[in-house]
Formats: structure tokens, sequence, C-alpha cells
């Protein structure tokens, strides 16, 4: 089974519009939190994203890493940056991480990808 990155972020994107409308004060919320958080700081917004890409490897989110890639990507990231980072993954989360690492590098294949 393979996973389509762009389309799963389009899909989940669908739907947390749709959540905005019904719950808007929780997402605006959530929203500045991922704002903020992500921001440049001590620690540059790439880095923190790259950080992000790994909390979703090792907690199985398909959604964290399409959408985290495809931050990366207008990042400027790397191949090799995510490769790093789904090392460190794998090292941290054993088997199941390295099945959602080897995704990770599926995602940021798939968002390489000029649109049709």
């Amino acid at each position: 089974m393979s996973k389509d990155y762009p389309a799963l972020t389009r899909d989940i994107a669908q739907y947390t519009g749709e959540l905005r409308k019904l719950v808007p004060e929780t997402m605006h919320s959530f929203y500045a939190l991922s704002r903020a958080a992500g921001a440049n700081g001590r620690i540059d917004a790439k880095t923190k994203e790259l950080i992000a890409l790994a909390i979703g490897i090792t907690q199985r989110c398909d959604g964290c890493i399409g959408f985290h890639i495809k931050a990366l990507h207008g990042m400027g990231a790397s191949r090799e940056e995510v490769a790093e980072v789904a090392a460190m993954s794998i090292y941290m989360g054993g088997g199941p991480a390295l099945m959602y690492a080897a995704d990770a590098l599926r995602a940021f294949d798939q968002f390489d990808v000029p649109a049709v």
C-alpha cells in the first residue's frame, strides 16, 4: 500500500476547514499556537519543522508527516536532512518509527514532483 501524501494533506485540509466553521475558536487557537511555536527564535523555523516531523514519525501520524514535509519543502529542506531526521526518529522510536520514517521519505519525494 502506497500513501499519497499530497492527496492526504488536501483531504485533511478540507475537513480542518469544516472544523474552522464549526469550532472557530478552537481552530483559531490551535493555529495561533502553531504559528507561535514554529516562529523563528533561538531555534530557527526550519529546525522546528524538522523536530515536528520527527515527532510525527514517532507518533505514527500520517497527516503530521504530510503537512510537515510540505512545510519543509517550502523552507528548502533537502532529502538528506529529512533522512537524518528519520534516522533519529528510528533510533528513538524503533521498528514502528522505521515504517513511518520510510513514509516520510516517500512523502518528501511525492511533494518534490511538480503539480500537473
